[in-house]
């Protein structure tokens, strides 16, 4: 592919890049802090593909006539240009209790924790709640109501869990954070459906047979389906 043709491609992945990451295209693959990260990177890919085809057309410009020679590339290689059209259009679905079942439950040590706010329901993020259920025995959360948001997940037992799939990077290390639901829980739920739950703090745990990891619970009051949120996953910072 000449300097020509690599100044377009350039130019369509910056453009790519540059839209999934004005729009929440880009939570579909990383963690929203990356997105300064990515807008960045397609900024430069565009610029690269600029300051390539200006150097082109000095080089052009200075040659002979009989130096400048015209190479033709095979057609083929503009299919390259497919997988940019799919990154635009096709938009991923995130992942789901499919992938959550299937991994053992992840809940790193917090490096501390922080003084909650008296809102009341106080929403928590699942990776908080289980943090501080597992690792501070639900001390910070006792006489609390807590809202928790997340999909629902059900094992091959009956047992049911809200589950949030948190990323270090991007969705390629995407691990889930389980927490099982007690208490009013609905009498019939559909994987994946997603749930604000309004609930206490319990210290019931049980074990996640994949990985030994401790699953927390919550004591559930109320619970109500709601739309996915535009950023499904969370993050461990």
């Amino acid at each position: 592919m000449n300097r020509q043709a690599q100044a377009v491609m350039m130019a369509l992945l910056g453009g790519a890049v540059l839209y999934a990451g004005s729009t929440d295209l880009f939570q579909r693959y990383v963690k929203a802090g990356l997105r300064p990260l990515l807008l960045g990177a397609g900024v430069v890919l565009i610029v690269a593909a600029a300051a390539t085809v200006w150097y082109e057309w000095r080089h052009q410009r200075a040659s002979r006539p009989e130096e400048a020679h015209t190479h033709h590339e095979p057609r083929i290689s503009w299919l390259l240009v497919v997988p940019l059209f799919a990154l635009v259009l096709i938009r991923p679905p995130a992942l789901d209790s499919y992938s959550g079942l299937r991994a053992g439950t992840a809940v790193p040590a917090p490096f501390g924790f922080p003084t909650l706010p008296t809102t009341s329901p106080l929403p928590l993020d699942v990776l908080d709640y289980a943090g501080r259920a597992v690792y501070d025995h639900g001390h910070s959360l006792q006489g609390r109501q807590i809202q928790l948001t997340g999909f629902v997940a059900l094992d091959r037992g009956g047992a049911v869990y809200l589950i949030r799939m948190i990323l270090n990077c991007c969705a390629a290390d995407a691990q889930p954070v389980k927490v099982g639901l007690t208490g009013q829980v609905p009498p019939v739920l559909q994987p994946d459906t997603w749930l604000e739950i309004t609930g206490t703090y319990t210290g019931k745990q049980t074990t996640d047979p994949i990985n030994n990891g401790a699953i927390p619970y919550i004591d559930v009051q109320r619970a109500r389906p709601v739309p996915a949120p535009s950023d499904p996953y969370e993050s461990m910072g």
